[in-house]
């Protein structure tokens, strides 16, 4: 079979996640040995309480190209991202969250638009979340519309697909949870990265229960948002 892409990292960020992490795992693994010539697998455990590190270290001992990486703290959704890329090796990578709401095999038409982009940013086609966090994101969007003048679809998705160096030359990132993705999107629209976006298709959670919608992660982010606009105004 022809591989459609050459070297790809792939990280899952994962808090309390035991009851989907294998599976979103597996199915990336599978997708993954038909499309890259080499790839990894870093699962960013963020100081879960339940049993997803024990879960994470199975499957990390399976297959070499699996690697954990453990917060002994919860250091929320943007101190994940940062440790899954920091970690991540190769060229392009890409993160999903790992609660099995998002379908990997669609990773195939994020590499058809990273032909002529360095980002490639989900935007989901129909969420499929509880009303009250459905509110929360549509009122979330918007801030960063009017303070950054940052315009795409549906920025706070969890599947985006980029290079690298994007990454790196985007250096330092002081947001903190949901923050961190309005500040590397900022910063790389600035710096010129070039963007695109695809729809992917959005399932209902099996098992465990989402935190983004959370009231003390939703007063943190707003706080934190606007320190960021102060810091890059």
């Amino acid at each position: 079979m022809v591989k459609i892409i050459d070297r790809i990292s792939v990280f899952f960020p994962a808090y309390n996640e035991e009851g989907n992490i294998e599976k979103t795992v597996v199915d990336a693994k599978e997708i993954l040995k038909n499309i890259a010539s080499s790839w990894e697998i870093i699962i960013v455990n963020d100081g879960s309480k339940d049993k997803t590190l024990e879960v994470s270290k199975k499957l990390s001992k399976e297959d070499k190209r699996i690697r954990v990486i453990s917060h002994s703290v919860n250091r929320g959704y943007g101190g994940a991202l940062k440790s899954g890329y920091e970690a991540s090796k190769y060229p392009w990578v890409a993160f999903a969250d790992s609660d099995g709401q998002f379908d990997f095999s669609e990773i195939k038409k994020f590499i058809a638009k990273g032909k002529k982009a360095d980002l490639v940013l989900g935007y989901r086609l129909e969420r499929a979340d509880p009303f009250m966090r459905k509110v929360f994101t549509w009122g979330w969007k918007l801030f960063p519309r009017f303070m950054f003048g940052l315009k795409v679809r549906d920025y706070s998705c969890g599947f985006w697909l980029m290079k690298k160096k994007v990454f790196d030359s985007i250096q330092p990132l002081v947001g903190e949870e949901k923050v961190t993705k309005i500040e590397m999107l900022v910063k790389a629209k600035r710096m010129g990265y070039k963007f695109a976006e695809v729809g992917v298709h959005h399932y209902p959670r099996k098992f465990g229960k989402q935190t983004g919608a959370d009231i003390k992660v939703v007063v943190k982010s707003i706080i934190d948002l606007f320190s960021l606009w102060l810091k890059l105004r």
